[in-house]
């Protein structure tokens, strides 16, 4: 009987520090105008996942996440039929804890556009990333250098190009 009482305690235990482990993972989305949202990992836990398998440099790799089309639309950043005419200048710049920075055109993120899906990524091969790529990370597959794979991201940012 005790030690069941300790499972259960060790259970609950391990799910709230889950929780608070998710909630302290936080993405800023900035949008042209500079309004920002903060995202969680637990919201982002709750939204669509996807998983791809690609190559990460020589080896076959398995990232989770959420589409980034889902990430934006979150922050109401507005894609599909929205995405036209002087807004088609618009593009995304992610940015990371250590100050890399790589950019995407906000079509290449767009269905109506694109036939890839750029993910943000929580996880690798089913376990959440590590430090020194997380919490998370922008996978794009079909790029043939992981160059704009951007780890550690903390910043996301929609800009005009002028």
């Amino acid at each position: 009987m005790k030690q069941a009482r300790l499972r259960t305690l060790f259970g609950l235990l391990g799910l709230l520090l889950l929780s608070l482990a998710l909630s302290a993972q936080t993405l800023q989305i900035m949008d042209t105008k500079g309004h920002s949202t903060t995202v969680t990992g637990a919201q982002l836990a709750k939204e669509q996942r996807v998983t791809v398998n690609v190559r990460d440099h020589d080896t076959s790799a398995n990232f989770e996440g959420v589409p980034l089309s889902t990430v934006l639309a979150s922050a109401d950043i507005a894609l599909g039929d929205k995405l036209r005419g002087p807004r088609l200048a618009e593009a995304l710049l992610a940015e990371a804890s250590d100050g890399y920075k790589v950019v995407f055109a906000l079509a290449e993120l767009d269905s109506a556009f694109a036939t890839r899906e750029i993910i943000l990524a929580d996880t690798r091969e089913g376990k959440p990333l590590d430090a020194k790529e997380g919490p998370f990370r922008l996978i794009a597959p079909g790029d043939k250098r992981p160059a704009r794979w951007i780890r550690q991201v903390t910043v996301l940012r929609i800009v005009l190009v002028k």
